[in-house]
């Protein structure tokens, strides 16, 4: 069993940024395809960022330049620092994994960007 646990949400204004964090409860060197989704109301949940098994990161385009995601392995813990919000970012924001097979959600943290 893993938990992830999401935080750093909030409501912030256009332009402004968050940076949101997972705290794994295993070493995220167990975790594959670690990353972020999100989910607007009466939208499908969908990708925002993830770690690949090679150490690089792929992002949906939208997103692209904008928002970082990364990793610190002594916290166990994956960050997505957000730069420069945008109300179209607003959503809740799910952390994932794949630990022995199994995939794996946080509870989700509510981002909302302010006109």
């Amino acid at each position: 069993q893993v938990q992830l646990v999401e935080s750093g949400g909030g409501l912030v204004q256009a332009g402004g940024s968050l940076r949101l964090s997972c705290a794994a409860s295993v070493t995220i060197f167990s975790i594959n395809a670690m990353g972020w989704y999100r989910q607007a109301p009466g939208k499908q949940r969908e990708l925002v960022a993830v770690l690949t098994n090679i150490g690089s990161a792929n992002y949906r385009d939208s997103v692209k330049d904008r928002f970082t995601i990364s990793r610190d392995n002594a916290k166990n813990t994956v960050y997505l620092q957000m730069n420069s919000l945008e109300p179209e970012d607003t959503a809740v924001y799910y952390c994932h994994g794949i630990y022995a097979g199994r995939s794996y959600w946080g509870q989700g943290t509510q981002v909302t960007v302010s006109s």
